[in-house]
């Protein structure tokens, strides 16, 4: 991967840590399939750190704009899937 995760600077180290990874889970969805259960954990950690809608916006935009995976997306089949354990795009 050639590319940056978006990070907040202000955050802590451990955000920062548990904030990538979310994004790696994304990745793993994209790539081979990510459990959804896990998925759904480290959202809950990430909204911790990022509570409002319009700054998980933007740095979903970012991620979706250096990788090409859309954490949106991944986020609303993960919600609807409720049957599923693995969730792949």
């Amino acid at each position: 991967m050639e590319y940056q995760y978006p990070i907040d600077l202000d955050w802590s180290t451990e955000e920062i840590v548990d904030v990538i990874k979310f994004f790696e889970c994304v990745e793993k969805g994209y790539e081979s399939g990510v459990n959804r259960e896990e998925l759904l954990e480290v959202y809950r950690r990430f909204k911790e750190i990022v509570p409002g809608k319009a700054q998980e916006k933007k740095i979903f935009d970012e991620f979706e704009e250096t990788s090409g995976y859309s954490s949106y997306l991944i986020m609303k089949k993960s919600k609807e899937s409720n049957g599923m354990k693995t969730i792949k795009m």
